[in-house]
């Protein structure tokens, strides 16, 4: 089924579930694996992992600062998390253990923007979500991919969380 308003990416990424996994559930990680540039940093009042039901802040730019409140919605240890905010789109990630074309083992990584339950959606369309989300989540997965492989560990141990662990 197509829908334009489940947008979907995919990247194999050469590290397992786990390692991925805690980057992602470490919203003080969000900031360091965003490929939209519009995620500054978690709010200090938040849990530093996520678990089902965690609720967690984040401070955001989009041409202006404000802060948006998040609740994980979905939730399976090392395979699948997900999180939405008072607008109700949910942002995605579904782990899949798996392996390269050489046979190295690794992770499919999927990140889905999921919108189709939102009211309004033409606000979405005018504010160029659309138009913009495909680009930013194989940035993310990009990203995400350097820090869990070393490339981005320069950044140093960002919120606690050493060499991989991690909105």
């Amino acid at each position: 089924m197509n829908n334009r308003y489940l947008v979907s990416r995919a990247r194999f990424i050469e590290a397992s579930p786990e390692e991925i996994f805690e980057v992602l559930a470490s919203p003080a990680l969000h900031s360091v694996i965003d490929g939209s540039a519009t995620v500054k940093g978690a709010q200090p009042s938040g849990p530093q992992r996520l678990g089902p039901g965690a609720k967690f802040g984040m401070d955001m730019n989009m041409k202006v600062d404000y802060r948006i409140l998040n609740t994980v919605c979905e939730f399976d240890e090392g395979r699948r998390i997900a999180w939405r905010h008072f607008y109700g789109h949910v942002w995605r990630y579904i782990l899949e253990p798996s392996k390269d074309a050489a046979g190295n083992p690794g992770t499919l990584v999927t990140e889905q923007w999921d919108a189709r339950t939102v009211r309004g959606k033409v606000f979405l369309r005018l504010a160029g979500y659309l138009r913009r989300h495909p680009a930013n989540l194989e940035a993310t997965l990009a990203k995400l991919d350097a820090y869990v492989s070393g490339g981005s560990r320069g950044l140093g141990n960002v919120g606690g969380v050493g060499s991989a662990g991690k909105d």
